[in-house]
């Protein structure tokens, strides 16, 4: 029983120099192995979630240029509106002004050509009546005769 023993004991010394040691080696860089995949997963993880928050800020911001772009677009276009619909009514206010004024040329000149005819006219009737004297009816009938040759001739 004592040499059983002596080289139990001798197989435990045996087996802790050449097998424990060895085995607790491995087990120490499998453990140092796996805290160092953890540490990596973990660092990993969080730069993925950094990464999330600022892809989520830089898309919000990219929403609020884009609306600001939006309005500003809006208000450029509403001033564009304002300033066509102020230069339109400025000019269809030019435009009728000088209509009036055309109008109103015209209308002098009708006037004048009117008073010229109704001058000529009675220049003509008058000299007419003189070189002929005639009767009220016969006056009458000059003149009828004259207004209807001055109608002809318009």
């Amino acid at each position: 029983m004592l040499t059983q023993l002596f080289f139990f004991i001798l197989l435990l010394v045996l087996l802790k120099i050449f097998a424990w040691g060895p085995l607790m080696n491995v087990m120490k860089q499998r453990e140092d192995h796996i805290a160092n995949e953890i540490d990596t997963a973990e660092k990993s993880r969080q730069d993925a979630e950094r990464a999330s928050k600022e892809a989520i800020e830089q898309l919000k911001q990219t929403r609020l240029e884009a609306q600001s772009i939006i309005d500003e677009a809006k208000k450029t276009g509403q001033k564009q509106e304002q300033d066509i619909v102020a230069f339109a009514k400025r000019e269809a206010e030019r435009i009728k002004e000088s209509a009036r004024e055309e109008i109103e040329n015209e209308k002098e000149k009708a006037v004048r050509a009117l008073q010229e005819q109704v001058a000529t006219l009675s220049v003509q009737i008058a000299s007419k009546v003189i070189e002929k004297e005639i009767d009220a009816q016969g006056q009458e009938k000059l003149i009828s005769e004259y207004l209807k040759e001055v109608g002809d001739k318009r």
